[in-house]
């Protein structure tokens, strides 16, 4: 559930009556308000709070019609409110809503004005002293470093969420490329070995219950792998570790994947020579993931009978190489056939997948990867 936020507009009138609020207290206290403190000043404290409801729309105008407003009230010789006290929501505003140049410029043109006007008139009352001036430049530069960073805060809060939002989108996107090629390979598995079955079935009934029991076994683990995946895009997702039922398990795993085309009379021989502990885990994962989608396009539409897995490190990259001897690229370089999603595996490392007829018959994937990722 979202939380609950407040309407912008509830928070502007708050802010409004709070201005004409705090002006009304300021000029009720001075000590001759009988003189000063006619309706008129009461009327100008409420325009002061009125102007407000204008921060979002028009900010610009809103600091420019309150230091106006403000020497209209003056030159009418109403009580003193300070220069900076009824242009501090103008000044905060502009600076929460990116005109900080137009809240600086205001409240450095009344601090100016009312230095300029106290300095040099008459009236010893009115004389500026070195208490009113740190008081004005402090009120107005208050509002406008509060304002920034009102702001700052605010999209900083937004980035976050933005980031967050992209990071669950990589994850699911992961989940749904490795939840891919399990199933692809387990249906390919299940597809074949129905195929062998069917064959068997009042000929060979060891070999068809044989074949019924891979299938069984991948189906099995196809279902675990849907449950436990549609477990985790209920709740929330850990971006830092793999999805339940949809971890692969690294290189090491690759005779395991080979096992079930062996059985369904596919050829595969597998040459490995990756050191112990030679590749980051994302490395490693998305070796087996390339491994895995290559031997189902193998057990889909290669028709081949014997299909080569290699992988080695040579210097700072891992070259993995799947080669078989089927009948070429054919239905394998259509959309759809999982080399695209390879592609962008081996991509997203840094690394790069190439694949091609081979000179001698068959179809060759060929993947160059780094060994390590930058931090």
């Amino acid at each position: 559930m979202r939380p609950r936020t407040v309407d912008p507009r509830v928070t502007d009138v708050a802010l409004g009556i709070a201005m004409a609020l705090v002006v009304a207290v300021v000029i009720a206290a001075d000590r001759d308000a009988a003189a000063h403190a006619g309706p008129g000043a009461y009327l100008f404290a409420a325009g002061f709070g009125a102007l407000v409801l204008l921060r979002r729309r028009l900010p610009r105008v809103m600091v420019v019609a309150t230091v106006l407003a403000v020497f209209v009230y003056y030159a009418l010789r109403f009580a003193p409110i300070g220069m900076a006290l009824p242009a501090i929501a103008a000044l905060y505003s502009a600076a929460e809503v990116r005109r900080t140049g137009w809240a600086v410029g205001g409240g450095a043109v009344l601090v100016a004005v009312a230095t300029y006007y106290r300095v040099t008139g008459d009236d010893a009352e009115e004389y500026l002293t070195p208490y009113d001036l740190v008081t004005n430049i402090a009120l107005a530069a208050a509002a406008v470093a509060l304002g920034v960073a009102v702001r700052l805060s605010r999209e900083a809060r937004q980035h976050e969420a933005r980031a967050a939002e992209q990071r669950l989108h990589a994850e699911r996107l992961r989940i749904a490329r490795d939840l891919h090629d399990m199933v692809g390979h387990d249906l390919s598995v299940i597809a074949l070995h129905s195929g062998v079955a069917a064959e068997a079935v009042g000929r060979d009934d060891d070999a068809a219950r044989s074949a019924l029991a891979h299938v069984r076994e991948a189906t099995s683990g196809t279902l675990h792998a849907l449950r436990s995946t549609v477990r985790v895009l209920r709740g929330p997702v850990d971006a830092t570790s793999p999805a339940p039922g949809t971890s692969p398990t690294g290189l090491a795993g690759v005779e395991v994947l080979a096992e079930p085309a062996r059985a369904a009379g596919l050829r595969v021989r597998v040459e490995l020579d990756v050191p112990d502990g030679a590749l980051d885990g994302a490395v490693d994962a998305a070796a087996y993931r390339i491994v895995q989608e290559s031997l189902t396009n193998v057990l889909r539409h290669a028709e081949a009978t014997r299909v080569t897995v290699a992988a080695h490190v040579a210097g700072d990259r891992l070259l993995v190489r799947v080669a078989d001897d089927g009948r070429g690229a054919g239905p394998r370089l259509v959309p759809g056939s999982g080399i695209s999603g390879m592609r962008e595996r081996a991509s997203l490392l840094g690394g790069s997948l190439v694949v091609h007829d081979d000179q001698e018959g068959g179809f060759v994937v060929h993947a160059d990867l780094p060994t390590r990722l930058d931090d």
